[in-house]
């Protein structure tokens, strides 16, 4: 299967994807992002603004520019950047 529909195929069945593209998430929920699919250049930019693997971070919005909270900052990403970070949702604490 293409990359791009694999991509499609999980934006379709977001609410039961296991790792999706950032761009796929719907504003306000909390993902851990899973793989950097960038250049090696664009990973390193990426892990020396804190959006780097296994970082908790939350989807403020996603409109013209995806807008996200990392550690306590915002950031705003591209949605063409947004689409090479494959993220997982996080699971609710068991109590």
């Amino acid at each position: 299967m293409p990359r791009s529909n694999v991509f499609e195929f999980a934006c379709r069945d977001e609410p039961r994807c296991e790792i999706c593209p950032l761009s796929c998430v719907q504003s306000g929920v909390a993902v851990r992002i899973k793989k950097l699919c960038a250049t090696p250049e664009i990973q390193n930019r990426l892990r020396e603004l804190g959006l780097g693997e296994d970082q908790i971070i939350k989807l403020l919005t996603s409109q013209t520019n995806f807008i996200c909270q990392v550690c306590n900052a915002r950031l705003a990403i591209s949605q063409q950047l947004a689409q090479l970070i494959l993220v997982e949702p996080l699971r609710p604490a068991v109590v």
